[in-house]
């Protein structure tokens, strides 16, 4: 074997007087491919990591920035309008006799018939305007109005301009919190008895309650003054509008998109036409409700394979049902009620008694969501006064039986502080679960209203009932009553584990009109102050915004050096159209007789008719409350819109003290009037 041979070389340095030297040795420049070459498999992983995690972060910052820059999330550009355009103008007073009334009979029968009344000509409200676009397929999204995001297009023009741009849904914070729960809106709370004695079978067809007073015994109500006769007539030519677009473009579906001239499925069963009857009922509207009486008579079914919400259902659907049954004498929709109610009853069937959300009114199946098994406790304790009145009608005590069996069980839980309730209840334990979060805001509100209401309904005879909303109120002002520091208004804010948070939901404006509510049925007078207090405060949420409309969450300043006393983040600044502060109002109104209520009442109707109408028909949600140039809209209107909203707009500025008697009726959380039980004889 011969030795490998070697090669050997010599390296030369030489160097010149200017100490430049030069060397022969071999020295290769590698590139940048070949030491990326050089790099292990791993380390070429860990480089293009970090290089695609940089990128996200950068666009993410960038996008931040720029939502910020632009003012409006789903980046809508409205054309600047016309101040003069957009300036609603009265309406024209109709005749004195044409204003259609109620009277609510001793009986709690009410029945009004008025006769037929003069069309008004429609006042001249400038509206948004939608030209021709490009219309973008909408995806049926099945889920509470709350949770749903829809995507739209939308024009609005100036005064003879038009520019066209796709709309986006804002996702982002909003959507994922909502994603957590099935709906929203309020609540109720339990009873320890039954407010009536349930009868025996034999007993029952002479106990059955009488219908309603005929509808041809009305009692027309005095001419009111021409001031509140321009507001009224607005109220209903408002409602009009929406109810107009609502038949042109939803007619029997859930819910109107006003922009896009199109509808919006939820459970696929007429929930905007149901909300509404009473308040056609209510404001005279005849033609417009026997469109509505027909439909439900021809079209209403509840035999579908549907998931319903069983806290949704209740209050807009049978409330819907039973308030139009107790205005009118019609035994079509006690039928109706009593056919839905029936359905909503396997809710109940859980091992703890507490219903889970959701229900199959086809099937007869329900279901918690599929996320937990906790059901949010103000939907199970918010769904007590219509089942009640169910079996009071039908004499058929179930129904009755297992939403007190609901209010039994949360009465004696553990884990309240100070009377306040945590927000979720377990479907198989019956115990309350997160605890030490306490709020008057969404999935908790009605709960409390229902612990009053529910005390009126009955007589004023439960006393666990009085008892719980007592100490409630009282835990509110112990731990989620503040002032904020420059214009000292009074809010109601959230605690969590101790810890405050000062921020409001819309939602918690119910509270000025149930604690009057509660003063004039001979609650504390201290509870009468602190609603004017609130009131004012959730006064101040519409007026301090550019639009005059409130947002959906406020934050407040506690530190007297901020300029400002109302905070809104850019995820909390849409407005859905709600009720609650215009609600509190008709409260306050009705019992202490001060026209700033109803003053109040009118600028916010005035904003809704300048920010939120669109010319087709309809009225719209809108994104961002701080931009009147640019306000967003949503392209939804809510059900609770025409149920609630226009309703309390119509009671605020209505004259007649009987018209819906607060010492005959109470509301449930949608609006509904419910008649309250005379007491049992003793």
């Amino acid at each position: 074997m011969y030795s490998p041979s070697r090669k050997d070389f010599i390296s030369l340095t030489l160097s010149d007087l200017n100490s430049q030297t030069y060397s022969n040795g071999k020295h290769r420049r590698q590139s940048c491919w070949r030491k990326w070459k050089q790099l292990s498999r791993l380390q070429r992983s860990i480089v293009l990591f970090l290089l695609a995690l940089l990128l996200i972060l950068g666009m993410l910052s960038y996008l931040s920035m720029a939502e910020q820059w632009r003012g409006l999330p789903d980046k809508e550009d409205w054309l600047e309008l016309n101040d003069r355009e957009l300036k609603a103008l009265p309406p024209r007073v109709p005749e004195a006799g044409k204003v259609p009334v109620i009277v609510v009979g001793s009986d709690l029968g009410p029945a009004v018939g008025p006769d037929a009344i003069a069309e008004p000509k429609v006042p001249k409200v400038p509206v948004l305007v939608k030209p021709a676009i490009k219309k973008k397929p909408f995806p049926s999204k099945r889920g509470p109005p709350r949770v749903q995001k829809d995507g739209n297009a939308l024009d609005m023009v100036g005064r003879e301009k038009q520019e066209q741009q796709e709309v986006k849904a804002e996702e982002g914070e909003e959507e994922e919190r909502k994603k957590k729960i099935v709906s929203w809106r309020g609540a109720m709370i339990e009873a320890d008895q039954a407010t009536e004695p349930q009868p025996s079978v034999g007993e029952k067809e002479s106990a059955v309650p009488p219908a309603p007073a005929n509808l041809d015994n009305t009692v027309p109500l005095a001419p009111a003054s021409a001031g509140s006769v321009d507001r009224l007539e607005a109220v209903r030519e408002a409602f009009r509008h929406a109810w107009k677009g609502y038949k042109d473009y939803a007619w029997g579906h859930d819910e109107l998109k006003p922009i896009s001239k199109s509808f919006g499925e939820w459970f696929g069963l007429g929930l905007t036409l149901l909300d509404s009857l009473d308040t056609m009922w209510i404001m005279g509207l005849k033609e417009e409700f026997e469109e509505a009486r027909t439909w439900v008579e021809k079209e209403l079914s509840f035999d579908k394979n549907v998931d319903v919400n069983l806290f949704e259902t209740t209050i807009r659907i049978l409330g819907g049902l039973l308030s139009a049954y107790h205005l009118t004498g019609d035994q079509l929709f006690l039928e109706k009620a009593k056919d839905i109610g029936s359905r909503l009853m396997p809710a109940f069937k859980t091992p703890s008694k507490i219903p889970f959300s959701d229900v199959n009114i086809g099937k007869g199946t329900a279901r918690p969501p599929r996320w937990t098994l906790d059901s949010t406790l103000a939907e199970v304790t918010s769904i007590q006064l219509e089942f009640r009145e169910l079996s009071r009608l039908t004499q058929e005590p179930q129904y009755q039986e297992v939403v007190n069996e609901v209010m039994k069980q949360v009465h004696k839980l553990p884990g309240k502080q100070d009377g306040l309730v945590p927000m979720f209840i377990n479907t198989n334990s019956g115990q309350f679960t997160h605890k030490g979060v306490f709020t008057l805001g969404a999935r908790a509100d009605s709960y409390y209203e229902y612990l009053l209401k529910q005390w009126i309904q009955g007589g004023k005879t439960e006393d666990d009932l009085l008892e719980d909303y007592l100490q409630a109120v009282e835990g509110v002002k112990k731990h989620l009553v503040r002032q904020t520091g420059l214009s000292r208004l009074t809010f109601v804010g959230e605690l969590s584990h101790n810890r405050f948070n000062a921020k409001m939901d819309h939602l918690v404006c119910f509270l000025p009109g149930t604690l009057a509510l509660g003063a004039h049925n001979g609650l504390p007078g201290d509870h009468m102050d602190l609603a004017v207090q609130l009131m004012e405060t959730c006064h101040q949420m519409y007026k301090q915004m550019e639009t005059g409309l409130s947002p959906e969450i406020a934050h407040f300043s506690l530190q007297p050096s901020d300029k400002l006393d109302v905070i809104v983040k850019p995820a909390d600044r849409h407005n859905l159209l709600r009720p609650e502060t215009v609600e509190s109002l008709f409260y306050m109104y009705r019992f202490t007789k001060d026209t700033k209520y109803r003053d109040w009442g009118w600028e916010i109707l005035q904003s809704f008719n300048k920010y939120t109408k669109v010319s087709s028909g309809g009225y719209t949600s809108i994104n961002n409350v701080h931009d009147p140039v640019n306000p967003g809209p949503k392209d939804k209107m809510e059900s609770f819109f025409l149920g609630e909203t226009l309703k309390y707009f119509y009671l605020l500025f209505s004259d007649d003290v009987e018209l819906l008697s607060l010492d005959k009726y109470v509301f449930n959380t949608e609006a509904h009037p419910l008649p309250i039980w005379a007491p049992p004889p003793e």
